[in-house]
């Protein structure tokens, strides 16, 4: 039997007394990120919540299989906040639809949530109308013509089905249940970290549309998060946590679907998901600190706009060592011009020359370690 075949679905339960220890640590995680980040100043605030919307659009995508162009994704962020990135990768239609839903959820988070703007964000994440080769519904609930609505895997021919969601006929009278309480205001009896968790998997457990149903489950989540907290700006993201457990995240999710209505293991799996989420972003607010500092240490050295751009990326934590070759393609220049750029560096003390041959010399940037990093990152000539 599925959580909602239960006679009283969906009237969730769990255990308080179990729930009260691991509730009061990530609340008071929470507060403590608040609270530094309060300290900031408005500029690096800024600058602290657009790297954590850009890895929230890249890592809930990444949960579902899909990856997006992180360059595409920060300059998409940045031309919706006004920052310095923005504009530089022409706008890609699927990262543009998972940014205006998941900067809608945090930003528009006081907005109540309704079938309109749950359609709207459906349709920003399939603008082509297909996931895939198969043609979807969107910007509607599905309609489950052919056959119910499963949750599978394996090879064809001998799927492994996880779970089946209530029949599309149910979804307008569940959709509308769902919105009314996670609308109810505050202090209605269930903490707002809890009221998160359950958000994301009362949802998921209806998977109302033909596809995204995770993503817009996290949406959600992150949108109950934001009321939470009172603001749009996100400081962590819950979902680059939930990439990090992926495997553990659909073992719980599938238990508990597969559960009766006491869902306290689904939310100590939260809560513990959620703090090491917190946990992951106080590093991040290091190395912004980090990251300003630098800055203002190296405020008198005449640097070019693309030697600052691409040292911004580079403490920003991108992907692999930046090589003359990448540095040629993020400064659109050639690589002759990346290697001066590179020797400029090397000499006003930015770069360190490592041991190794001469055909692949690499540098390591002094002073600094870029968000995420490894203890050593170079950079190859």
């Amino acid at each position: 039997m599925y959580i909602w075949q239960d006679s009283d679905w969906p009237k969730f339960t769990w255990d308080a007394e179990a729930l009260l220890a691991p509730l009061a640590e990530v609340r008071h995680k929470q507060g403590r990120l608040l609270g530094q980040m309060q300290r900031l100043g408005f500029d690096l605030q800024a600058h602290a919540s657009f790297q954590a919307t850009v890895e929230d659009v890249i890592r809930t995508s990444e949960i579902e299989g899909e990856k997006l162009d992180p360059a595409s994704v920060r300059s998409s962020v940045a031309r919706r906040l006004g920052l310095p990135d923005a504009g530089l990768q022409a706008p890609d239609r699927k990262v543009e639809g998972v940014v205006d839903m998941m900067m809608d959820a945090t930003r528009n988070h006081a907005q109540p949530l309704t079938d309109k703007r749950l359609f709207a964000w459906h349709a920003a994440l399939f603008p082509t109308r297909y996931s895939g080769l198969r043609k979807i519904v969107t910007g509607d609930w599905r309609e489950d013509q052919a056959g119910p609505m499963q949750v599978v895997s394996g090879p064809l021919g001998r799927e492994k089905v996880h779970y089946e969601a209530p029949p599309a006929k149910r979804l307008k009278t569940e959709m509308k249940r769902l919105f009314a309480w996670i609308d109810r205001p505050a202090g209605d009896g269930t903490d707002g970290v809890l009221k998160s968790g359950i958000a994301h998997l009362w949802f998921v457990s209806i998977h109302p549309f033909d596809d995204g149903n995770g993503r817009i489950a996290r949406a959600i989540a992150d949108l109950v998060l934001a009321r939470v907290e009172g603001s749009g700006q996100r400081f962590y993201s819950v979902s680059a946590q939930i990439m990090r457990e992926r495997k553990r995240y659909y073992e719980v999710l599938e238990r508990t679907q597969k559960g009766s209505l006491d869902v306290t293991g689904w939310l100590v799996w939260f809560l513990a998901c959620f703090g090491r989420a917190i946990d992951a972003a106080e590093g991040a607010c290091q190395a912004v600190l980090r990251k300003a500092e630098f800055w203002q240490r190296v405020a008198q050295e005449p640097l070019s706009a693309r030697q600052k751009m691409i040292l911004n990326r580079f403490m920003d934590g991108f992907e692999g060592n930046l090589t003359a070759s990448k540095w040629a393609a993020l400064g659109k220049c050639s690589v002759d011009t990346a290697s001066r750029d590179i020797n400029d560096l090397l000499a006003r003390g930015l770069l360190v020359r490592n041991p190794g041959g001469s055909k692949r010399t690499s540098f390591s940037f002094a002073g600094f370690q870029p968000v995420g990093a490894e203890p050593v990152q170079t950079v190859q000539a």
